[in-house]
């Protein structure tokens, strides 16, 4: 099952996958990011044990900033929730600099980004240019293919029509999951979603 199968089942079913944020104002907003996909499947995982959708991750306010970053940042800096992004050229310039102008804008660093954001953790400009170096000579573990591709390619299905063989299987494991966790009222549903992302979760990220 891809991201946007496996959403579709958690909204039907309450299931967070949309990332928060807490304000300093004590509000809690649901923000453009997402958990990446292992996270997700945990929470499926859990919530076919327990029946018990969670809570969202929750980006803690002591490093949310609502202003944009300095103009001119400093290696000692912290780099603040949404601070690291396309439009803050100082931010990125800095962050080549402290990498010997390796550092480039991709997957890797937003990784490395919210993993620090959701243990509530701001980290210097110095520190993420330590982590993001470590995580980019690790790529091809951080960022794999999907895995139901390598599992298929392995026992050699994995031909030029693996497209339909994995629509099929996913639809299939749909089907098995609608079984095990029926639907039993969208509104409710929906409820129990507005309920959560409404909770104030605690200061520390929730996975």
């Amino acid at each position: 099952m891809n991201l946007e199968e496996i959403r579709s089942f958690c909204s039907a079913r309450g299931i967070p996958f949309k990332i928060v944020a807490e304000y300093p104002n004590g509000k809690i907003k649901v923000t453009k990011d997402t958990d990446r996909k292992p996270i997700v499947l945990a929470r499926v995982r859990r919530y076919l044990r327990t029946g018990q959708a969670g809570q969202p991750t929750c980006i803690s306010s002591n490093i949310v900033r609502e202003e944009p970053p300095p103009a001119r940042p400093g290696p000692r800096d912290r780099l603040y929730y949404r601070w690291y992004a396309k439009e803050f050229d100082a931010v990125l310039r800095l962050l080549r600099d402290l990498t010997g102008g390796r550092f480039r804008d991709g997957a890797v660093a937003r990784v490395v980004a919210m993993d620090f954001w959701t243990r509530g953790e701001a980290p210097t400009f110095e520190a993420f240019a330590r982590k993001w170096t470590s995580a980019k000579a690790q790529e091809h573990r951080l960022l794999t293919p999907e895995y139901a591709y390598l599992t298929d390619l392995r026992h050699q299905r994995a031909d030029g029509d693996w497209k339909v063989l994995r629509t099929a299987k996913a639809r299939s494991a749909l089907r098995v999951l609608t079984r095990i966790a029926p639907i039993i009222d969208s509104r409710a549903a929906a409820g129990r979603a507005s309920s959560q992302r409404s909770r104030r979760p605690s200061a520390r990220a929730r996975r």
